[in-house]
């Protein structure tokens, strides 16, 4: 598909994340205004409240932006999505007859705060980059035994914290945690000295369900993908995570990038998941492309300093799609809520440059990576802004995410020190 033209100039540059093609779906404030829905074009927010106001957009009865997240719309299901995606479409496209009435609803990017685009309803975070998993249990458990038995036959997960999913932006705070060495003769109580990052996608789910779904229903209940960062302290993990796996070391924050891109935007980048060598059950069987060919990267940038590029990978490296992830999680019964998240798990590639967290790319910080300013790292240090950047390339035009940055700042002085 090529370049979809709009009257809005910045939108048809070849660089913007946000042409007519890509529309993903926000919430932003101007000053000390309220928060409210918006969707990114070219280096404009179009406001939708506004827009619903000004009876630009109906797609119901009631309305559907006066709340400051997106839940309302995913509850509408697919026919209200793509509706509205037209009427936006419409609305923005070159040659527009109503430009002049959508012209005021227009709010410039540089001048907004970005916020949560949902409320997070639960989030659950699996481990479905092959490449990501045979690193981590080479490292902890040597090559032979590097995948668990299950991995090859399901998407293993685990219950995550929602009200620790923070929008870009967000300073991260380093965190206490108990950790024991190998050289430790009992646990200690400590700020995490090995905090890192993992390189995710995100999946949203838009439609509700109370009981099992197909592979093929839960691609159809996805409601759009961000870009997320699983901050993770390893030495807390290292030791509390036998045998129920990660619980504090992963509670800190997750960060997600401030925009929804929606599955259809992604349309056009569908690719096919990896050959498996291991027949997966019926019920999660591969039904058609269901992964996307999205260029993803991580930047790390020391305290007033430039940044650089430590990692570039690709979303296609995953072993499971989000809706395989999706079916999976229903298969129990557990329902399903409108703004629940799922995280893919790292995505890494099969080279030392793919690697999507600073566990794989230190090899556990036996291997210190360079930046481009001559220092090196083996886990993030306090001041470090860390960055995920990604977006799909099209025909003249690209599929991006807004990117998803945080700062770690110091640990607190001890917290119980009364």
């Amino acid at each position: 598909m090529p370049l979809m033209k709009s009257w809005i100039a910045s939108a048809n540059s070849a660089d913007t994340d946000f042409p007519l093609n890509n529309l993903p779906y926000g919430v932003f404030s101007v000053g000390n205004d309220d928060p409210r829905c918006g969707v990114a074009i070219g280096d404009m927010i179009l406001d939708l409240a506004a827009a619903e106001d000004a009876g630009l957009v109906t797609l119901t009865e009631y309305p559907l932006f006066d709340v400051p997240f997106w839940n309302e719309v995913m509850e509408e299901g697919p026919a209200v999505w793509a509706a509205l995606r037209d009427r936006l479409t419409q609305l923005l496209a070159e040659g527009s007859a109503e430009q002049a009435k959508v012209e005021p609803l227009l709010v410039p990017m540089r001048d907004v705060q970005m916020h949560l685009p949902m409320v997070v309803a639960e989030y659950t975070d699996f481990y479905a980059g092959r490449h990501h998993a045979t690193n981590v249990g080479t490292m902890f458990r040597g090559a032979e035994n590097a995948l668990p038995p299950n991995w090859l036959h399901i998407p293993i997960g685990y219950n995550g914290r929602a009200s620790s999913v923070v929008v870009s932006g967000t300073d991260i705070r380093r965190p206490w945690g108990q950790l024991k060495g190998p050289n430790d003769d009992k646990p200690r109580f400590a700020p995490c000295a090995r905090f890192d990052i993992e390189l995710e996608m995100g999946a949203i789910v838009g439609t509700p369900s109370d009981g099992p779904l197909t592979v093929d229903e839960a691609d159809a209940a996805i409601f759009g993908y961000v870009l997320l960062n699983d901050w993770s302290a390893r030495d807390i993990q290292a030791w509390e995570y036998q045998p129920l796996g990660p619980f504090q070391a992963k509670a800190t924050a997750t960060t997600i990038s401030p925009w929804i891109v929606t599955k259809a935007a992604l349309e056009p980048f569908r690719t096919s998941t990896p050959e498996r060598e291991v027949e997966l059950l019926d019920h999660l069987k591969d039904t058609g492309p269901m992964l996307y060919d999205i260029n993803l990267s991580v930047s790390i940038a020391p305290e007033g300093k430039d940044a650089s590029v430590i990692a570039r990978t690709n979303y296609s490296e995953l072993y499971y799609s989000a809706a395989q992830q999706l079916a999976h999680h229903t298969t129990a019964g557990s329902p399903m809520t409108p703004g629940d998240l799922l995280g893919s798990g790292t995505i890494s590639g099969a080279e030392k440059s793919e690697r999507g967290s600073l566990l794989e790319l230190s090899w556990g910080g036996k291997e210190p990576i360079t930046l481009d300013t001559g220092e090196t790292r083996s886990f993030i240090e306090d001041g470090d802004t860390l960055g995920l950047h990604g977006h799909a390339a099209g025909d003249g035009y690209r599929i991006g995410f807004g990117d998803c940055m945080g700062t770690l700042l110091p640990a607190l002085d001890d917290p119980y020190k009364r």
